[in-house]
């Protein structure tokens, strides 16, 4: 069965795709849980024109974010977040949060895909986060602190 893939799915595909996948499959896991919906030539055309404007977005952020890295490599955000005597957190901080804490000190909308981190801060202490958009990046640094 052809289908659309409304969000990213783990070893199927990215958003937007067509892809091809048993039938089962789409029925009874993807379409119901609004991660795909079935292909038809209205719902390729209306998701070409879908991607094609979130690229032209997104490349509006790239060249946005580009201007204000330099307010970002300045910048030092502290998070408190429970920790054990060691310095080790409870609840590790991943991309999602550091988008949101720079989103409120910087007021910028970056794409989570800008900020470069491997794995979440699991360590009490400074971090450097890198943030690359294009060909230019930009550093800040996270400041953990035990809550």
């Amino acid at each position: 069965m052809k289908i659309i893939l409304l969000k990213d799915v783990a070893k199927v595909g990215r958003k937007y795709d067509v892809k091809e996948v048993a039938e089962g499959f789409a029925l009874n896991m993807l379409i119901p849980r609004g991660l795909a919906q079935i292909a038809t030539k209205d719902a390729i055309a209306r998701v070409e024109k879908t991607k094609a404007n979130d690229l032209t977005d997104k490349k509006i952020q790239e060249e946005l974010l580009v201007k204000n890295l330099e307010t970002i490599n300045k910048l030092v955000i502290e998070i408190k977040e429970k920790a054990n005597e060691k310095g080790h957190l409870f609840a590790g901080i991943t991309k999602e949060r550091l988008h949101s804490e720079l989103t409120k000190s910087t007021r910028l909308n970056l794409d989570l895909d800008f900020i470069k981190l491997d794995k979440p801060l699991k360590q009490i202490g400074e971090h450097k986060i890198k943030v690359k958009a294009m060909s230019k990046s930009a550093e800040f640094t996270v400041n953990i602190l035990s809550a």
